[in-house]
């Protein structure tokens, strides 16, 4: 009785592996991410681990392709062959759950979301890739991907600057990388010159659509993160370090709608904006506010004002500031979080109702 729920052999493991354990390790990796291992870029826990999996990643890839090209013909590492691709598929599906966590938690959305999705479909997309990732150019080219996506990150994180310069600076050390990556496995087997062509047009498009995602705003803006953001009636700095927030009560859910922060202003009243950013411990940087109001008969948003502020990295909940306007007038706002390079941190969207006297607030603490 007890036999029928044992494999018969590796290629059974291995099946076993992919159709039940898998897509429950991949749930439970994605919450074990979030909620524990990756809660911020700069720890170096979340690193080692990230790393550990990169690290995988490209000894599988060596390891496999040893086998294939009959290089490696011990017997014992033949009988566990069909478990390296599914060892190959954990590490990159460890890869992209973090880095689906990461970049996440620092996307706006609104001008994200396509970076946010790709990486996504590639996690769920990653189940089904163990029949790939057999092909020594889909290797490559997946290896490439999460070493850029990784490096987007890292640099900054060690050289305490942030940038486009370090954008630039990632992915010349990508190529750099996965060139000393190929070269000494295409001089041990040359069977895989084969391929170098379309490793080559792989990679150069993979850099290429990278470039693209960057520098139109669609990859977050990490290692900096939006933590706290909204707009309010007051903010008061107390003697404390706890900021006051006064604002008006409002339904959990209304945040993610668009345009669902409905703000009543009163002849008067000042708007205030607060945002929490967090950066790793060493950066310093700049932060704007991008006071912005939709023009209905151009179909344009205006720039009404816009307010620098210096942040310090470090804090977990991340640094916090705000700016103001006197005269903002009913219609449709929005407040862009940014750095002084253009990138977009976050987003708040709300709604401007202008009426006679002033509404009940609520204050919170931040």
């Amino acid at each position: 009785m007890i036999r029928r729920y044992v494999p018969k052999n590796i290629e059974e493991l291995a099946w076993w592996y992919m159709r039940y354990i898998s897509p429950l390790a991949l749930i439970a990796g994605f919450f074990a991410d979030n909620l524990i291992l990756l809660r911020r870029v700069d720890v170096w826990t979340s690193n080692a681990l990230l790393f550990s999996y990169l690290a995988l990643a490209a000894i599988s890839i060596v390891v496999l392709n040893l086998i294939t090209t009959g290089r490696i013909r011990a017997p014992w590492v033949l009988k566990v062959t069909p478990l390296i691709p599914v060892v190959t598929q954990f590490a990159f599906g460890g890869l992209f759950s973090g880095y689906l966590s990461l970049y996440s938690r620092s996307a706006s959305f609104p001008l994200s979301w396509v970076f946010v999705v790709i990486v996504t479909a590639l996690l769920l997309g990653n189940e089904r890739f163990v029949r790939q990732y057999m092909k020594f150019s889909f290797q490559v080219s997946m290896l490439f991907t999460v070493l850029f996506s990784f490096l987007i990150f890292f640099l900054p994180i060690v050289f305490d600057r942030i940038g486009p310069w370090m954008f630039v600076i990632s992915g010349a050390t990508s190529l750099v990388i996965i060139f000393l990556f190929l070269r000494p496995m295409f001089l041990l087997m040359p069977e895989l010159l084969a391929e170098r062509t379309r490793i080559a047009r792989t990679i150069a498009a993979i850099f290429i659509i990278f470039n693209i995602l960057y520098f139109s705003n669609a990859i977050p803006p990490l290692p900096l993160a939006l933590k706290a953001a909204g707009v309010y009636h007051s903010v008061e700095r107390g003697q404390d370090n706890i900021f006051y927030l006064g604002g008006e009560d409002s339904s959990w859910y209304e945040k993610y709608l668009p345009y669902g922060t409905v703000f009543h202003h009163a002849p008067g009243q000042i708007a205030y904006a607060f945002s929490a950013v967090f950066a790793p411990t060493g950066i310093s940087t700049v932060i704007l506010h991008e006071w912005q109001r939709y023009d209905a008969a151009t179909g344009t948003w205006l720039t009404h004002a816009t307010v620098r502020y210096p942040i310090q990295g470090g804090r977990d909940g991340g640094y916090r500031g705000y700016s103001y306007i006197k005269d903002i007038s009913g219609g449709k706002w929005r407040v862009n979080v940014i750095t002084q390079y253009g990138q977009i941190i976050g987003r708040i969207s709300l709604t401007v109702v202008d009426v006679p006297a002033p509404v009940p607030v609520v204050e919170k603490q931040n």
